[in-house]
């Protein structure tokens, strides 16, 4: 799902333009993004939580020529869903066994 289709639902159930629910899309978006850079955390309830985590500089291997290569340090970010969203993801499984 794209960001557009996203912004089509939502104006679709709402009933607003889609320029509308575009900018409270975004803002929504770079207000969760600015958060992470701050506060290294974001914990949305029933929705999941986004963090920051660090991983240190290490050596890798190249698996097509097997050389080996320095991978600097990065930070990334990652998301682990909430308990509604895992129960409601979980169910598919549900459904493709029946």
């Amino acid at each position: 799902m794209t960001k557009k289709e996203i912004v089509r639902s939502i104006s679709d159930k709402l009933g607003l333009t889609q320029l509308k629910t575009k900018e409270i899309v975004q803002k929504t978006f770079d207000a969760i993004i600015e958060a992470i850079v701050e506060e290294k955390r974001v914990e949305l309830r029933n929705f999941g939580v986004f963090e920051v985590k660090y991983r240190r500089a290490r050596k890798a291997r190249n698996p097509k020529t097997g050389e080996e290569v320095f991978v600097k340090e990065k930070c990334v970010v990652t998301f682990k869903p909430g308990k509604v969203m895992e129960d409601k993801v979980c169910s598919l499984l549900d459904k493709k066994k029946k």
